[in-house]
């Protein structure tokens, strides 16, 4: 399974990537928000995690954009909980939203299930 992630805090981007690949998840990590719409451009992947607060081009850029391209299920990633986010988040069809600081662990079960999801469909 391809997983892209996008995150910009390089450390933060290394643990979730090695707790993906220790998961079986083929990871490539994008840094910026640039980055990571030419990754997806690019290939196919079944999730992209992607932060919200990214340099270049924002999470939310990305997610529109993503969401022109298909129905990839998209996991986003922020410190911002407040309600209007979270409906910014719904209202351009995020698959999952997880606040920031997390455990790995959860990070991995979340991702088990938005894919189990998108293969019933």
């Amino acid at each position: 399974m391809r997983v892209l992630l996008v995150e910009d805090e390089s450390e933060i981007a290394k643990r979730l990537a090695n707790g993906l690949n220790e998961a079986s998840y083929s990871v490539d990590v994008a840094l910026n928000g640039m980055d990571g719409r030419r990754f997806i451009e690019s290939g196919e992947y079944e999730l992209i995690i992607l932060d919200v607060m990214l340099p270049g081009l924002n999470g939310w850029q990305l997610l529109q954009q993503i969401r022109k391209l298909g129905d990839t299920p998209v996991l986003l990633l922020t410190t911002k909980d407040g309600i209007e986010d979270r409906l910014r988040g719904l209202e351009l069809h995020e698959d999952d939203y997880l606040l920031k600081p997390f455990a790995v662990s959860e990070l991995v079960t979340r991702v088990r299930k938005l894919l189990r999801r998108d293969r019933g469909r």
